[in-house]
């Protein structure tokens, strides 16, 4: 298994080489403007790595406050997209967020990741993440939530126990509706490919991708949203 921690903190730079390859069709910031009025919105994203999804929500006319936990991972979103957003340093699970101050609010690509670091408590950790991004919103905002649902697969599903149940306690104690975007990771020849996904993902994707003479590599994101009562 990847040390996703040591990734963020020590390999800034190669995780944006893979995650600029990603959706290269475009599908999430299409999702991400039809289902909220993005354009002027105030928005409030944490766990926001390396802009990844800032930029979407900038470039389509958003305003974004972002909170990374590591400093090596704001800096590469910094570099990438200079003034145009307002970061800050900071773990997600300490932050205080002000009630009622944005349009929308996103966690891309974090929450999942308590599944594994935090065991038995990840419910109750990202319990007390989302309630706080949903009592941000104003009334009419929207709640989006990023996650995977797997690499390398031909169909969306969860790529482990772990998660499933973690997209069902979304589903059902947060009434979490949920988009499968087909997302896939195009790089510019497949010993790019592999380096990217051996790198992130680990030895027995890349020898899949060798195999399979993948430039393209398949990849599927879910999107849970929820909108805020008027």
């Amino acid at each position: 298994m990847s040390d996703f921690r040591r990734i963020y903190e020590d390999e800034a730079e190669r995780y944006q080489r893979l995650v600029e390859a990603e959706d290269h069709r475009g599908e999430l910031p299409r999702a991400l403007r039809r289902l909220a009025a993005l354009d002027g919105a105030r928005v409030v994203e944490v766990g926001m790595g390396t802009g990844r999804v800032t930029r979407l929500l900038l470039d389509a006319g958003a305003s974004v406050v972002g909170y990374e936990r590591s400093p090596a991972m704001l800096a590469v979103a910094r570099r990438l997209l200079g003034t145009r957003f307002e970061g800050h340093v900071a773990d997600v699970r300490e932050l205080v967020l002000p009630e009622a101050s944005a349009d929308v609010a996103v966690a891309g690509w974090v929450l999942g990741h308590f599944c594994e670091w935090y065991g038995e408590d990840w419910q109750r950790e990202i319990g007390a993440v989302v309630e706080k991004l949903w009592n941000a919103l104003r009334p009419g905002g929207t709640l989006f939530i990023i996650e995977t649902l797997g690499t390398g697969a031909q169909r969306p599903h969860p790529p482990n126990a772990e998660l499933a149940a973690y997209y069902r306690y979304l589903e059902g104690s947060w009434a979490l509706a949920r988009e499968e975007l087909s997302t896939d990771y195009h790089f510019e020849s497949i010993d790019a490919a592999r380096e990217s996904i051996g790198f992130f993902f680990g030895s027995e994707l890349e020898q899949r991708v060798r195999d399979e003479h993948w430039q393209t590599v398949p990849e599927w994101t879910g999107l849970w949203w929820r909108r805020r009562a008027s």
